[in-house]
């Protein structure tokens, strides 16, 4: 077996991170062109709102098949295709002149892209390449997505305000495409490729995969994960995730804090400190998810952003006062937290399927986080403002946390043969 000096899962992972970076870039924009696409079209923000909500629905249910066709076709092919279309979808979109256009494009295009490196690519990752620190790389990967707000929300609004969203929206395609040479130079799919194992792991042939195709595994996976309990409550708080997170506070906390007197490009830079923050918290998480049980973290995660979501409405002003300040780091560190739990959750119910699993989990945050941007653009355009979003989305964290204490008493599952079914564990 080849010896490294450095394990090269490390490599992958530092490619893995910038591709979720340059992946981000897209993420990062819907607040941010709300408002000018409203100003310049016409467009209620109830139907620029539906746009976003085919993107993020797209987002997560195109998560299990792309984690199927990874393991069907390998991960960098799956990821090179992401990113071309990710480009293709922000690039086309400042041609467009009908609203039907936006959902093609920002909806469907850039939905498909940035879902095939979504939360199932991280969950593939870390399963194939990482034994030991598995949780605390997870948390890191997830980051990736934090750190692509981070690096692009503030230029972007500053490039909407001083230029128009289409300079922002070929920045996103530039960045993008940058990413692709280095996915096809440096990602590499199994351990195997360099006669290695995982780090911390032994060698092992790759699983040979089943002609039956990508969308046959992924659906076979959500068959049997949907005869259990755990696989019902993982997916219930992951949905109320979405929509407490991407769905209303990535769509809405702009044009919000807009509503209040703040500037656009004010409100980005707090979006950003959440990216800052959410770093942190993720990062922090995954070294917690390798010593703690994962349903308490869970648990402790959601109600504490029930919490502070039942308080922003408060907070809102024209200035970023000292109590915005402090929401904002408390929400970052909170943002994503609950991706390392989940993911070692749904490996430990689901042993060798649990990336797909996860696939199909991530794919209800994301209906979760399109329902919430519908729903809190409704409730903006019919009440004029958005308040009741805000207490709704408190309310649904604390269920979250409820659903996730819920798994204590479920039993365990472990796979009969691998990809092959699942039976209830002893407890």
């Amino acid at each position: 077996m080849t010896k490294y000096r450095i394990h090269p899962a490390w490599l992958v992972a530092v490619v893995a991170f910038v591709a979720l970076v340059g992946a981000a870039g897209f993420r990062a924009t819907p607040s941010v062109m709300i408002r000018p696409l409203h100003d310049e079209f016409g467009w209620s923000l109830g139907t620029i709102s539906a746009a976003v909500s085919v993107n993020l629905m797209l987002y997560g249910l195109t998560a299990p098949f792309a984690a199927a066709l990874m393991e069907r076709f390998g991960i960098r092919r799956v990821v090179m295709v992401a990113l071309v279309l990710v480009a293709a979808g922000s690039g086309l979109t400042v041609l467009m002149q009908s609203s039907w256009q936006l959902i093609l494009l920002w909806g469907v295009l850039v939905g498909l892209g940035t879902g095939s490196m979504a939360l199932g690519f991280v969950a593939t990752i870390t399963g194939r390449w990482f034994v030991k620190h598995r949780g605390l790389v997870t948390g890191v990967l997830t980051a990736g997505g934090a750190a692509g707000n981070l690096v692009f929300l503030p230029v972007l609004a500053t490039l909407t305000q001083n230029t128009g969203w289409r300079t922002a929206a070929l920045t996103v395609t530039a960045a993008a495409l940058l990413v692709v040479p280095l996915v096809w130079w440096r990602l590499r799919d199994h351990p195997a490729e360099l006669g290695i194992g995982a780090l911390g792991g032994e060698y092992s042939e790759p699983q040979p995969i089943a002609p039956a195709g990508a969308a046959r595994t992924a659906l076979r996976a959500l068959r049997e994960a949907a005869r259990t309990r755990p696989f019902w409550l993982l997916a219930g708080g992951f949905a109320i995730c979405g929509a407490t997170t991407n769905g209303l506070v990535g769509t809405h906390f702009i044009p919000a804090a807009h509503d209040h007197g703040m500037t656009e490009t004010t409100a980005a830079s707090l979006l950003a400190l959440v990216g800052v923050f959410d770093i942190a918290g993720t990062i922090a998480s995954g070294w917690l998810t390798d010593r703690v049980d994962s349903r308490i973290l869970l648990g402790a995660y959601y109600f504490l952003r029930g919490l502070s979501l039942l308080i922003l409405p408060s907070l809102f002003a024209a200035t970023a006062h000292p109590s915005m300040l402090v929401f904002i780091l408390f929400y970052g560190l909170d943002w994503v937290a609950t991706v390392p739990p989940t993911v070692t959750l749904c490996r430990e119910y689901f042993g060798s399927q649990g990336a797909v699993v996860f696939g199909w989990v991530f794919a209800a945050h994301q209906i979760g986080a399109a329902g919430a941007a519908t729903a809190a653009g409704l409730v903006r355009d019919q009440l004029g403002a958005y308040t009741w979003a805000w207490y709704g989305a408190g309310a649904l964290a604390v269920l979250a946390s409820l659903l996730s204490l819920m798994l204590f008493a479920g039993k365990r599952l472990k796979p009969v043969a691998p990809g092959i079914g699942l039976v209830p564990a002893k407890a």
